[in-house]
């Protein structure tokens, strides 16, 4: 089943807990059983004949069936749409679930869940949402302690062993150091079967050196013959083994050093804890650890002795930087483990709960459980001033949108090639180029669009999703609105 293209930033919920709420009475009637693992993303509520063209991919479909002249082309579209479950219920049309229905969705391999009379549709999505908000809280307390653990480990005295015990406890599985030739320098937690180690070993190598994986098997992940060129190793990777899962991540700056996770499953925050682990152990593990301090203590007290920041920010390294504006958590305790996660030791915490980073270039900004960040763009020595400017002004359209983060834009001058290439997504649907145009025209009103095209409003809104999904665009920004009403005047 594919994967959803647009999650929403709420974890997804097992549908098996669906069916374990008493108080809705759904029941499985047909497809694969809910505990072999299908999880929900999304409820979306349809009476269309064809309801595919609405769907992102991991809903749980609520239906009365209205339209339901074709059960089994019915279910066909919505299994290509990538949805997990039908949930049909059986008033006001049917008294009962028709078999052609059943027999459809057991044919094509869909859960269909009976939605009895007594449960409305908006009940259903009520809960889907309540499991969804309880699941992210405990994802969110969970990453917390986590890092929290992991920062307290990374001050012992002894700190990578203790590093890497923490990290075995918060996963429930075993954690590895490995060097360039394979050597087991640290681990904790108990250790896995021979096969797994010895696949995360060679997993290791995939990151270490750039080696090809093969495809998963049921011990463990293998390096293909070397019959392709060499590639730039990646920063991480993964296999699924029947003993559960295998990750490897390479540390930054510290020639060749690998961790290595075998754990029994794959939950949500495991990535993000792994990652705080990582920076820990690249800062601890890294060979100049020193040199690097004894440069940010020049650049303190250059500056205090009055030297421009220009000619203070190289001792930092060579830039250039970006600036990171986060809302969150009001400890510094938290600012700290923020900048730990996202690989930099040059946090500013402020009281009122925001922070300020700064961060190399070359490692990129990503969204953290807890706070709201705004990015700049690189930039030099001489233009961190207005590189702070943007990160504040991207922060606040972080909160404003209610985005997790949210890049500055440096916008380039549109020529009509690029404008043309910019439209290149949507060529083949005219019907999202002139709903996106007449959308714009009239400054993002979905009801005045309706109008003009003579469409409903909801169909503004999806047609709006689709494009902004296919142009890869924030379209609440006022410059991609600019740049997109060029493109599509002169383009």
């Amino acid at each position: 089943m594919p994967e959803p293209t647009a999650a929403p930033p709420t974890p997804p919920i097992p549908l098996a807990a669906l069916l374990a709420d008493q108080e809705l009475g759904l029941r499985q009637l047909a497809g694969p059983p809910a505990a072999d693992g299908a999880v929900v993303h999304m409820v979306h509520t349809s009476e269309m004949a064809d309801p595919y063209p609405y769907l992102l991919g991991g809903e749980l479909l609520l239906s009365a069936g209205v339209l339901l002249d074709d059960p089994d082309r019915y279910v066909s579209r919505i299994v290509q749409a990538g949805a997990v479950a039908l949930g049909f219920g059986v008033a006001p049309v049917y008294d009962t679930v028709p078999a052609e229905l059943v027999d459809a969705c057991e044919r094509h391999g869909l859960a269909l869940l009976e939605v009895p009379p007594a449960t409305t549709f908006t009940a259903v999505a009520r809960v889907v949402w309540r499991l969804m908000a309880e699941a992210r809280h405990r994802e969110l307390r969970r990453v917390t302690q986590a890092q929290q653990g992991l920062a307290a480990a990374a001050a012992r005295p002894d700190p990578v062993p203790a590093v890497l015990h923490q990290l075995a406890v918060r996963l429930e599985g075993w954690a590895v150091l490995l060097g360039p030739d394979d050597t087991r320098l640290y681990a904790a937690g108990r250790e896995p079967a021979p096969d797994v180690a010895t696949g995360l070993t060679r997993l290791a190598r995939v990151v270490s050196r750039g080696a090809s994986p093969r495809p998963a098997t049921a011990s463990a992940a293998a390096v293909s013959p070397g019959a392709s060129p060499p590639r730039p190793a990646p920063a991480s990777a993964t296999d699924r083994v029947a003993e559960g899962h295998l990750s490897a991540y390479a540390l930054g700056g510290s020639q060749g050093l690998v961790l290595g996770l075998a754990t029994p499953a794959r939950e949500p925050g495991d990535h993000t804890v792994a990652g705080v682990a990582v920076v820990l152990l690249s800062l601890l593990t890294a060979p100049h650890q020193g040199a690097d301090a004894s440069g940010r203590s020049t650049a303190l007290v250059r500056l205090l002795l009055g030297s421009a920041p220009g000619e203070t920010a190289p001792l930092l390294g060579p830039g250039p930087w970006t600036v990171v504006h986060g809302r969150g958590d009001r400890s510094p305790f938290a600012a700290a483990a923020l900048g730990a996660a996202l690989g930099s030791a040059l946090v500013d915490p402020d009281a009122d709960g925001s922070v300020r980073i700064l961060l190399p270039a070359d490692r990129e900004a990503t969204a953290q459980p807890g706070w709201t960040l705004g990015v700049s763009t690189p930039v030099g020595p001489g233009e961190l001033a207005a590189a702070d400017a943007q990160a504040a002004r991207a922060v606040r359209r972080a909160v404003a949108t209610r985005k997790p983060l949210v890049h500055h834009r440096h916008a380039d001058p549109l020529t009509l090639d690029a404008a043309r290439r910019r439209l290149a997504p949507l060529a083949d649907s005219p019907a999202l180029v002139e709903t996106l145009r007449t959308w714009i025209s009239l400054h993002g009103s979905w009801d005045r669009t309706a109008a003009a095209m003579d469409i409903h409003r909801n169909t503004v809104r999806q047609r709006i999703g689709r494009c902004a999904a296919l142009l890869d665009a924030d379209l609440d920004d006022v410059d991609v609105r600019m740049e997109l009403w060029f493109a599509l005047r002169h383009g």
